[in-house]
């Protein structure tokens, strides 16, 4: 049984790269646009990361990027602070040629995680987190299969049928 659907926090991931690598303001959710927000988090050494999590964002970008999504990606991180920097943001973009923002989100003083591990409770990384129009947290976890989520997607979306 899935969790109700929560209210997502705001962002409060302070450093942020535009699509190009450039440096901009914070990041906010209406930044993402009024409709559904997908936010994927990754820390770079982080190997399902890699092989799982980036992938099936590029899908997801893919067929749902001239649509109604705004998508972010944030490196939360939690462990292996020197090899999970800032600077790699825009090596990472490269590789998966994403256009998208990138957050680097690293714990203050007061806090053993991410402020974004902390306000959306995730369990690490990878970690796809999706933000329905009306605000709410309706997807939350690890791994996201992207075939049944656009099929979910087309679903909901589809006309009722008459009997």
């Amino acid at each position: 049984m899935a969790p109700a659907p929560s209210p997502a926090p705001e962002l409060r991931v302070s450093r942020w790269i535009d699509g190009e690598g450039q440096d901009i303001a914070p990041v906010k959710l209406a930044d993402l646009g009024a409709g559904f927000k997908i936010i994927y988090c990754f820390q770079h050494w982080c190997a399902g990361c890699h092989s799982g999590g980036f992938p099936a964002l590029k899908q997801l970008y893919s067929a749902l990027n001239d649509k109604d999504f705004g998508f972010a990606v944030i490196q939360t991180v939690f462990e292996g602070f020197e090899e999970n920097t800032f600077d790699k943001l825009r090596m990472t973009q490269k590789k998966y040629d994403l256009n998208l923002p990138f957050g680097h989100d690293i714990p203050d003083e007061e806090a053993p995680v991410s402020t974004f591990m902390m306000d959306y409770r995730t369990g690490g990384t990878p970690w796809f987190t999706v933000i329905a129009p009306d605000g709410q947290i309706i997807y939350a976890n690890f791994h996201i299969n992207p075939a049944e989520f656009l099929q979910a997607l087309s679903g909901a979306a589809a006309p009722p049928q008459e009997a």
